[in-house]
């Protein structure tokens, strides 16, 4: 998974959202022109200020872990990290469940779905489901392909080091058999010369089979943390884009004005789960870049492009609740699945937390903190 096939599912996303909220209104759940507190000069000025506010909370949060790695204490090793991450987590954890899936709900029940099958059998719910278990088979298949790929690589490396050994080994033989025929020292000579080479060859093939196999495990682990840093990006660039269209052609200050503070820190907190993850996947810097990037400006290019059809967007209209309320039940699926396997599973059952106690407390500590904080900010977004 590239990132440039998270770019085009933003692309689509956004896309699908501007063409499905245009034009097909109905009765009751018509635009609210004459909606109280609406004021376009105020709006347009706290779009703005949403715009700066979530981008640099963005870079803030997902930068924070990457910078993170030139001090020792915010080492992907270190106990400060654990912390960091698992309070991320329970942020993302929260997000999926407290903040995507209701809204899903909300939308695919509302009065405004008068007709079809939206009432009749939970699709919320079956959307998260299959948002989880894509999530689950995206994840394995991904992870499956490079190992196997790794694997490859890595065994036609080691037969052409086998290779390269045994010429070399034969080269050393003859060596000294050509020795043995210009001096005249007897067997015993030959043979102490013989032992001493195979000994040196044997302990060399040694040391290189351990690191070999230490060498391989973090291969591994690396590859793991780059599925996972690539389909919570996803997860989160669903969410982003749908969240940024929407404040972006909303009119009223009332409900703007919140949904600034609450996003700033919403973006912020994400970012240092998807940051965390970044690190561990030891990107080169270019892809690094490109990821924080990318997650910085979802979110504030959605408010840009809610903006520019603010005039003909109307989230109340049928299509527009069906897409965003599938989309946000997927994204909910995505994100809860990644907070519980890749990110609190794996640090909770990590042989450094299970084998300290004060950390283990830590990272529970921390992570209900994160969940808490991020609840409470539903209130306002």
């Amino acid at each position: 998974m590239r990132t440039s096939t998270t770019v085009l599912l933003a692309a689509a996303v956004a896309l699908l959202l501007v063409t499905a909220a245009r034009g097909d209104d109905d009765g009751g759940c018509e635009k609210e022109d004459a909606a109280a507190g609406r004021d376009r000069a105020r709006a347009r000025a706290l779009k703005v200020a949403a715009f700066f506010s979530i981008m640099v909370c963005g870079a803030l949060g997902c930068g924070l872990p990457v910078l993170g790695r030139r001090v020792s204490a915010l080492r992907p090793d270190g106990d400060v990290f654990f912390l960091i991450k698992a309070f991320a987590a329970g942020v993302i954890l929260a997000t999926g469940f407290i903040h995507i899936l209701p809204d899903a709900f909300e939308k695919l029940t509302s009065d405004c779905l008068a007709g079809g099958p939206w009432k009749d059998f939970p699709f919320a719910g079956f959307g998260a489901m299959v948002g989880a278990i894509g999530t689950l088979v995206v994840d394995t298949l991904a992870t499956g392909y490079f190992t196997r790929a790794h694997f490859k690589k890595d065994t036609a490396a080691a037969s052409a080091v086998t290779a390269a050994a045994v010429a070399d080994q034969e080269k050393q033989s003859a060596a000294a058999m050509q020795h043995h025929h210009h001096h005249d020292d007897g067997e015993e000579h030959e043979g102490h010369v013989h032992v001493h080479t195979h000994a040196t060859h044997g302990h060399a093939h040694g040391s290189s089979a351990l690191v070999a196999a230490v060498g391989e495990d973090d291969k591994e682990q690396t590859l793991r943390h780059r599925v996972i840093s690539q389909v919570l990006e996803l997860g989160i660039v669903v969410h982003s884009v749908i969240i940024g269209i929407s404040l972006g052609a909303s009119q009223s200050p009332d409900t703007i004005k919140p949904l600034v503070v609450a996003l700033s820190f919403h973006q912020m907190f994400e970012g240092m789960g998807l940051g965390g993850c970044i690190v561990q996947a030891k990107f080169k810097a270019r892809s690094i870049v490109t990821m924080i990037l990318f997650f910085c400006l979802t979110t504030p290019a959605g408010i840009a492009v809610g903006v520019g059809i603010s005039s003909v967007y109307n989230e109340n209209s049928p299509t527009a609740l069906v897409v965003e309320g599938l989309l946000n039940s997927v994204a909910a699926g995505i994100l809860v699945y990644m907070a519980l396997v890749d990110l609190l599973a794996e640090d909770f059952m990590n042989p450094r937390v299970q084998g300290r106690g004060k950390l283990q407390l830590g990272v529970n500590v921390s992570m209900l903190a994160g969940a808490g904080l991020m609840s409470m900010l539903a209130k306002w977004a």
